[in-house]
C-alpha cells in the first residue's frame, strides 16, 4: 500500500483549509483509497485540526499535525502536545522538517525527543529526513540513515520516514528519479521503515518512481483538490501494473 502525505503549512485561512478538505474528502471513494492501494493522511495548521477531523470522519482519510512539543504538558507557552493531538482525534505528528531545523534552530536532539513524544503518545510520527546540500546520492543515503537511526534512538513504533532533500523543497523540480530511488531504497532496506518522497513532489512523479518509493509527502503540488485526484490515479495504476 502506498502511502500519501499532504502538509498545508501556513498557506490557507482556516476557511480555505475547511473548504479544501471537503473537496478532498470527496476523493475518500477513490477506488485507490477504498480499494487499499493508497492511504492519505493530511496535516493541517493546529487551529483546523479539530473542524478538518470532524470533516475526515468516516473516511479512511487520517489527520495529523505539522509539530509537536516534546514534552507532553507543563509551563511550555505556545506549545501543543502529543496527549491533546491525540484527544483531537490526530493519528499522525510530523517531526523534524527542514524549516523547523533552519528557521527554529531545532538540532538532531530535539527531534528524537519528539519523535518519542510521538511515540509514547500513539502517533505515528512523520520523520523528516534529507541532506541540506547536493551530494552523490550514496552519501546522502549514509547520512539520512544516520539521521534516522538518531531520531529513533531507543524508542520504537510505526513511523514514516519522508525523504525530503533540503535543496529540493520549494524548488522547480523534485530530485532527480535516480537519486530518489537510491535513497529511499537504502533507507527501507537498512531500517525497514515505510519511506516516503517529499521535496517539490507533485502529479507525475509518482508514475516516474514506480515502486522504488512508499508514497509521497505532498505540499503546494497538492493546493489544488484535483492534483491530489491525479496522484491517486497515479496510484491505482501502480497497483493494477498499468
Amino acid at each position: 500500500m502506498l502511502t500519501l502525505g499532504i502538509s498545508l503549512k501556513l498557506y490557507f485561512s482556516h476557511a480555505r483549509t475547511l473548504a479544501w478538505s471537503r473537496d478532498v474528502a470527496a476523493l475518500a471513494s477513490h477506488e485507490a483509497i477504498a480499494g487499499g492501494h493508497a492511504e492519505l493522511f493530511v496535516l493541517p495548521s493546529f487551529p483546523s485540526i479539530p473542524a478538518v477531523t470532524e470533516i475526515f470522519a468516516g473516511t479512511p482519510v487520517r489527520v495529523g499535525a505539522q509539530d509537536l512539543c516534546a514534552d507532553d504538558s507543563g509551563a511550555f507557552t505556545g506549545e501543543v502536545g502529543g496527549p491533546l493531538l491525540r484527544e483531537l482525534g490526530c493519528a499522525y505528528a510530523e517531526v523534524g522538517h527542514a524549516e523547523r531545523r533552519r528557521l527554529y534552530g531545532e538540532d538532531d536532539a530535539t527531534v528524537a525527543r519528539k519523535t518519542a513524544a510521538a511515540l509514547r503518545n500513539d502517533l505515528v510520527p512523520v520523520l523528516c529526513v534529507g541532506e541540506p546540500d547536493r551530494v552523490p546520492s550514496a552519501e546522502a543515503a549514509d547520512r539520512c540513515v544516520a539521521e534516522v537511526a538518531s531520531a529513533l534512538g531507543v524508542s520504537s513504533g510505526p513511523v514514516v520516514v519522508a525523504y525530503e532533500p533540503h535543496w529540493a523543497i520549494g524548488a522547480a523540480r523534485p530530485a532527480p528519479e535516480s537519486h530518489i530511488a537510491e535513497v529511499c531504497g537504502t533507507l527501507k532496506d537498512r531500517l525497514g521503515v515505510r519511506v516516503i518522497y517529499g521535496g517539490s513532489a507533485g502529479p507525475g512523479l509518482l508514475t516516474r518512481l514506480g515502486t522504488s518509493v512508499g508514497g509521497l509527502f505532498l505540499g503546494r503540488f497538492a493546493h489544488d483538490p484535483a492534483a491530489v485526484g491525479k496522484i491517486l490515479d497515479e496510484a491505482l495504476a501502480l497497483a493494477k501494473g498499468s
